[in-house]
């Protein structure tokens, strides 16, 4: 089974996995295939740079290290992802939260995210 992260739970996930919902740990724990949209890693990257955010390593190297998880995929933002993004019949306004959903969509998968907005819009969002 596949299930995307969003940034927050992608960083909950790596970082702190005590703030993870047991919904989230359940289903993560259920799963074989992981899928992080590449726009959580920019997300990061500009979290760490504005200094809303402290991670132990580089963002390259937090990058690294997510591939060389077994079952973990980071999917590029390509053509169809942003044109499903611009195809939402929703009004939140955030480039990435509307990626990241557009993702799950495309995949049909599960969405694990904390953040309530995209759990109201989008039916197969877990917390």
């Amino acid at each position: 089974m596949t299930v995307v992260l969003d940034t927050s739970a992608l960083i909950y996930w790596t970082l702190d996995p005590d703030k993870l919902s047991a919904s989230a740990r359940a289903k993560l724990a259920e799963t074989d295939r992981i899928v992080i949209s590449s726009i959580s890693i920019w997300e990061i990257g500009l979290k760490v740079s504005k200094r809303q955010l402290s991670i132990p390593i580089s963002i390259e190297n937090y990058a690294e290290r997510l591939l060389m998880v077994q079952g973990v995929e980071v999917m590029p933002v390509d053509t169809e992802t942003w044109l499903a993004n611009l195809g939402l019949d929703w009004s939140h306004r955030d480039p990435a939260d509307r990626t990241i959903v557009a993702t799950a969509m495309l995949l049909n998968a599960p969405l694990l995210t904390s953040d309530r907005t995209i759990r109201q819009f989008y039916p197969q969002a877990i917390w």
